[in-house]
């Protein structure tokens, strides 16, 4: 099959799933070979090792065209591991946050995040590129995705630099769109997206906790509602390297002991697992340690100031806790509170970004009463 058949059936695929509706959305993907931002891609073994497929033959070619994430780029840790720092996201996904846009014609876009360049790919068959602005902050990402635009005759704004200035010498826009998780949302883009514009941004303050959320630019600053469906992108980097290291686990030993009726993994349990983090100090970081049986024994909290909490996972549910603030009793308070205002999902819950930064989570309607204000970045 060629490139151009394999699209095809991306896109129907993406059709059928009732994700992709606009015509020129789908004429958009089938139009543009994704093969050529993703000339390699890696997989990771059980024993956490990672495998290279590079360009050439079948099985590269359809994994390409599947409707799945691939990871693009890694870097190495100080503690010499490799993590990942760019990734082709699940067209499906892509198609989703483009939709949710509406855009029109006219509108002007700015992407946080250029990554392979696929994304803006899609954007300019969608708009024009005169109309497509990107930015990330891997500098060889984006002469990589500027080369392969290039290819295809298509010259967007691309800049190197930090996602959360924006690109304040192109604004205004009509539409901000990040495909990278942030732990707040940044002011700069308020500023530079049109009054009844849109952001949509992947809002995390700790991992996994958090969603995206569709907010519309008012005189009053940002407002909208998280989307039904979770979704999440790797952080924005800070700087042009592997991300740092999780803060320390905490001993186990030291801390205080009790019971608790909760899964071990509270991140799994995405909409609590959210509220908690009004109460969190800082981003808390997630993990697991220790070996029972092949298996983790312990799943772990920890914070950058010196809070952590261990839950076993195998056996009787234990938790160990210490440092300045008790994680695990913010989960189970959070979780208690999920429990009694009827386990609301996703889209129950709104989001209001003052231009101060505050960040204000509204059960329902933003006047309801009930709200969570989330801790300053």
């Amino acid at each position: 099959m060629t490139w151009q058949d394999l699209a095809r059936e991306l896109a129907a695929e993406i059709v059928a799933e009732g994700v992709l509706r606009t015509p020129s959305l789908r004429q958009a993907v089938e139009k543009t070979p994704r093969h050529l931002f993703v000339p390699r891609f890696y997989t990771q073994e059980p024993d956490r090792s990672w495998v290279q497929t590079a360009a050439g033959g079948e099985e590269w070619l359809a994994a390409v065209y599947r409707n799945q994430p691939l990871v693009t780029d890694l870097a190495t840790t100080a503690d010499g591991d490799r993590v990942t720092v760019s990734s082709s996201t699940k067209p499906g996904l892509m198609v989703r946050m483009l939709e949710a846009l509406d855009l029109a014609d006219h509108h002007r876009v700015l992407e946080i995040g250029t990554g392979t360049g696929y994304n803006a790919a899609l954007l300019c068959h969608r708009l024009g590129d005169g109309r497509v602005f990107s930015v990330d902050i891997g500098a060889a990402l984006v002469e990589a995705a500027g080369e392969r635009l290039a290819s295809l005759g298509l010259s967007p704004v691309l800049v190197v630099g930090h996602g959360g200035l924006g690109l304040p010498e192109h604004a205004p826009f009509d539409r901000i769109i990040a495909t990278c998780s942030v732990p707040a949302v940044p002011r700069a883009w308020a500023g530079q997206v049109r009054v009844g514009g849109l952001v949509l941004v992947d809002l995390k303050p700790s991992v996994h906790a958090g969603n995206l959320a569709l907010l519309r630019r008012t005189a009053d600053g940002l407002t909208g509602r998280f989307l039904p469906r979770w979704a999440g992108f790797m952080a924005m980097r800070d700087a042009d390297r592997a991300p740092d290291a999780a803060p320390a686990l905490g001993d186990q030993s030291a801390g205080t002991r009790s019971d608790t009726t909760l899964p071990a993994t509270p991140w799994t349990h995405l909409v609590p697992w959210f509220l908690a983090q009004v109460g969190m100090p800082g981003e808390v970081s997630v993990g697991y340690t220790g070996l029972a049986g092949g298996r983790p024994e312990w799943s772990t909290l920890s914070a950058a100031d010196g809070s952590w909490a261990w839950a076993r996972i195998t056996g009787a549910r234990e938790i160990r806790q210490g440092g300045p603030v008790r994680l695990w009793d913010r989960v189970e308070a959070a979780h208690d509170e999920w429990e009694t205002l009827g386990c609301p999902d996703w889209d129950r819950l709104g989001l209001s970004v003052t231009p101060d930064g505050l960040h204000r989570v509204w059960l329902d309607e933003p006047d309801s009463g009930h709200e969570w204000v989330l801790p300053a970045r």
